[in-house]
């Protein structure tokens, strides 16, 4: 259906230059109706859309022999703009880490948050987490990433103390609920009301729960902690090329995103306080 509506406001745009052959449109025409598209406001990504219905179009008119070149063919498609990823300030994570639970499972669940923000884990990394992982009197984790790619991460002395916490007196009492004949005892740090290895799904779950006790007027997903956690390095000062290793990227380009975050909060400041803003 889009397919459809593409070529015909091309066709539509082509007619008002009096251009009703496919043969007779030059790069410049193409130009001009790309000019048009963004003077009306339109998104990248749809503009993008369209470009790409037109050249491919154009390839199915060139191979039946109806033109003889291709305008789109060295066309750049326009990059799409880089969603900045959402996060948390100091302040809303506080709110969210005040787990007042002494229950094992609010230790559990207080333990859980604090690895997520503190570590800047992926929530894959942390569902994964066996007992040999952790180091917490030197403050070491280590968790496998994509690829199962194996890094070490930190946590600082205070997620240390509450996952320290949560081991020795809420994990136990997890564990007995295993039953022996249904599965073998596990490694695995968190666990469910079974005595088993918490997923992916139940992580997110269990953070909900908080943020809508928190009253936290914004979506939080264990990512969201992850962001958090590299724009508040970055912003007390971090080095990126740290902050890349420490969240386990390949690439320092998909970590030089967190740079543009900073970059938009200097400007909102920039906004706010200068006179001649």
């Amino acid at each position: 259906m889009n397919y459809a509506i593409d070529l015909a406001q091309f066709v539509e745009f082509m007619h008002k230059k009096e251009i009703y052959q496919w043969g007779e449109i030059s790069v410049s025409e193409v130009r001009e109706y790309l000019f048009d598209l963004n003077e009306k406001g339109l998104q990248r990504a749809t503009i993008a859309r369209k470009l790409a219905s037109l050249r491919s179009f154009y390839k199915y008119l060139n191979r039946q022999e109806v033109v003889k070149t291709n305008p789109f063919l060295n066309l750049r498609t326009p990059k799409r703009p880089k969603k900045l990823p959402q996060f948390m300030y100091p302040r809303e994570i506080e709110k969210l880490l005040n787990i007042n639970d002494s229950s094992p499972r609010g230790l559990r669940d207080r333990a859980i948050l604090e690895v997520l923000y503190g570590a800047g884990v992926r929530v894959s990394e942390l569902t994964g987490l066996n007992l040999e992982d952790l180091d917490l009197e030197r403050g070491y984790i280590r968790v496998y990433g994509k690829g199962s790619k194996e890094r070490i991460s930190f946590l600082g002395e205070k997620g240390c103390r509450v996952l320290a916490n949560y081991l020795q007196h809420g994990r136990s009492r997890f564990l007995s609920q295993t039953k022996a004949v249904q599965a073998p005892t596990t490694r695995a740090v968190f666990l469910n009301k079974n005595g088993t290895r918490l997923s992916d799904r139940s992580i997110r779950r269990i953070l909900n729960f908080y943020v809508e006790q928190a009253a936290l007027e914004k979506k939080v997903s264990p990512h969201t902690l992850r962001h958090s956690f590299a724009t508040h390095l970055l912003e007390g000062g971090a080095d990126l090329r740290a902050v890349q290793e420490l969240l386990g990227h390949v690439s320092i380009s998909t970590t030089q995103i967190y740079t543009h975050l900073d970059r938009e909060k200097i400007k909102k400041t920039y906004d706010q306080a200068h006179p001649r803003a």
